[in-house]
């Protein structure tokens, strides 16, 4: 199994843990520290990150072309768009799906899907993979993997943020893979010169190097 794919299996089961953390159901329809997330949406959209790569793999081989990491991230319409945007307005509704159950039900589906992955990412290929709301195009298995395992990462803060309790810690090797990919595409936006005094130069460092 690659590094990557350990990583993201280790993330997934530190979501699972803050999935059932009791201060979740004490918070499950209160605002998250999202704007337009409840609590529970976002516990969704955070178990979603699992639970999709799962889905994916269940399914045929997407003929949809396979483009570069980066690529992707130039395509999905979230970036840039407005909370009320019909696209974070869907991701919501999303989030909602997935968790209707309630907090248990959710922490176990997605403590299920953890596991069947753990057996499944072992031997699968680097296939193409894909996610039903992308536009027509394809990422490779592991390439897919970098983004949930971001998406994890910085969900899971979101989540904590709003119950009041620490974020938990991340592998190494996860910190590593999602500060290089937040780090390539604050490059990206802000140009190199910004994002190096930000890391370097306080004195000159600009006002922000969001990734997005």
């Amino acid at each position: 199994m690659t590094g990557v794919r350990d990583d993201f299996l280790a993330t997934a089961r530190t979501a699972v843990t803050l999935l059932r953390d009791p201060a979740l159901a004490g918070r499950w329809t209160a605002p998250s520290a999202l704007p337009g997330f409840t609590v529970a949406g976002l516990a969704g959209h955070l178990a979603y990150q699992v639970i999709g790569v799962s889905e994916a793999l269940s399914g045929p081989v997407p003929r949809e072309p396979v483009v570069p990491l980066l690529e992707h991230y130039a395509r999905v319409g979230w970036i840039g768009a407005a909370v009320d945007d019909e696209v974070n307005v869907r991701i919501r509704r999303g989030g909602e799906e997935t968790a209707a159950e309630g907090p248990a039900a959710l922490a176990d589906r997605t403590a299920s899907a953890v596991a069947g992955l753990t057996v499944l990412l072992a031997a699968a290929p680097d296939r193409p993979v894909r996610l039903p709301f992308w536009g027509p195009w394809s990422l490779t298995l592991d390439d897919l993997l970098v983004t949930r395992t971001m998406e994890l990462a910085v969900h899971a803060d979101d989540l904590a943020a709003g119950l009041g309790i620490a974020t938990p810690a991340l592998p190494p090797g996860a910190v590593e893979t999602v500060v290089g990919l937040l780090s390539r595409l604050a490059v990206r936006r802000h140009g190199a010169t910004a994002v190096l005094r930000a890391l370097s130069r306080a004195e000159r460092a600009p006002a922000t190097i969001a990734a997005f």
